[in-house]
């Protein structure tokens, strides 16, 4: 709990500070709480993992909940303090959570925790935004950086952000000293990352240019620096909506005894129909390449929402030596007042060898309604078949049935 309390001391140092700026300040204040909400998120749901291995099969019920308290602003000050826990249910505990309970099973990644899940103050006018203290941080999709919320116990981090946005240009940096994984604090890693993104959105789409420099703060080189830029846009043409998006990035990765570099590269078109009988339906195509250096080592994005990429029944949360290659077609609409979406995988190696080429391929699915205001549900599913025998990878069935509610 150390660096939970250097935040929390971090805020109530900035809050006293401001306190002594003018003579009203203990009524401006008093204001700012008073205009303050609460926020409470829970999320109860199943999930289960069948393995074609000597693993157990394994299945979670788990409840997470989320409480935030958001102030209100003064001298352009505000602050957010959030906790969040992550319970088992109703004794249903047969699974590895990856903190090193029930090894035998199949990893299902939601260990029992309760923790500061944010604690940040801020400052936001005049276009820019400043944060200090342990907060969400997300860029671009979260392909390089996200907060894992599909987990029950989300990625966060410690550390200072600014942000400037002017009509089209919005610049951000930001300074991590701490990565808040979601393995509750056991597998928390402090780092010294720093993140720089900037974009500019054209008549034609939104270009940006990023390079995040990460660090793992152990006393040991082991720098990842990745600098890239993307080109995402959408026109409409007739009734259809036409979407693309582009990116490309290089990596450079120092092990100590070692170095390696890598390409990442996307190319995705998609096409949103809404004529008669087809409301509401987009397809999608796609190819996205985490490159490797002579098959010895394969791009990574240690920071990203990973779940939200090459499947969702996790195959690839670690990129392969040799590199992955994705071939994905997708479907989604609307459908009975809720929300739906089919997904195929073709994955291979970027870097082949005599035994490692075919890395097999997946099938997703997910259906999700809102209820009401305050409940919403959903169904998920994802089969992984297996290819080459020599990847490790093993036919993967995994099913998720959640319900949530906000207040």
């Amino acid at each position: 709990m150390k660096h939970n309390k250097i935040t929390l001391a971090m805020l109530f140092t900035s809050f006293t500070a401001v306190a002594s700026f003018s003579s009203t300040a203990a009524e401006s204040l008093s204001q700012a709480l008073a205009d303050s909400s609460v926020k409470v998120d829970m999320n109860l749901r199943y999930e289960s993992v069948d393995q074609d291995n000597t693993k157990k099969d394994a299945d979670a019920l788990t409840l997470r909940t989320r409480m935030t308290l958001n102030t209100g602003s003064y001298n352009s000050l505000s602050a957010v303090i959030e906790f969040e826990d992550s319970r088992q249910v109703l004794g249903m505990s047969d699974y590895n959570d990856a903190v090193g309970n029930n090894g035998d099973y199949s990893v299902i990644a939601d260990p029992e925790t309760t923790e500061l899940d944010q604690a940040f103050v801020q400052y936001k006018a005049d276009g820019v935004t400043a944060k200090l203290g342990r907060q969400v941080i997300t860029f671009d999709g979260h392909r390089f950086v996200g907060h894992v919320g599909w987990r029950q116990d989300r990625q966060t981090f410690d550390g200072a952000t600014f942000a400037y946005a002017a009509d089209d240009l919005t610049l951000n940096y930001g300074y991590i000293t701490q990565r808040n994984r979601i393995f509750a604090q056991v597998k928390d890693i402090n780092s010294k990352d720093h993140l720089l993104n900037a974009s500019y959105k054209t008549s034609v789409g939104k270009i940006t240019a990023y390079g995040y420099l990460l660090e793992v703060d152990n006393d040991s080189s082991n720098g990842l620096d990745t600098y890239g830029a993307s080109f995402t846009g959408a026109q409409t043409f007739d009734g259809t909506k036409i979407s693309y998006q582009f990116e490309y990035a290089s990596q450079d990765a120092d092990s100590g005894s070692m170095s390696y570099s890598a390409d990442y590269m996307l190319a995705e078109i998609g096409a949103s129909f809404s004529g008669a009988g087809l409301k509401g339906i987009t397809a999608k195509l796609g190819y996205e390449v985490l490159g490797s250096d002579d098959g010895m080592y394969g791009f990574s994005t240690p920071l990203a929402t990973l779940h939200k990429f090459n499947g969702w029944s996790d195959q690839f949360l670690s990129t392969p030596k040799e590199g992955l290659a994705d071939l994905y077609v997708s479907l989604s609409g609307k459908a009975f007042s809720g929300k739906w979406a089919l997904a195929y995988h073709d994955f291979s190696a970027d870097e082949s060898s005599a035994t490692v080429d075919d890395f097999g391929s997946e099938i997703n699915a997910v259906y999700s309604k809102a209820l009401n205001k305050t409940l919403s549900a959903g169904i998920k599913y994802a089969a992984y078949s297996q290819g080459d025998a020599a990847t490790g990878k093993v036919d993967t069935d995994k099913i998720w049935l959640w319900l949530s509610a906000k207040f």
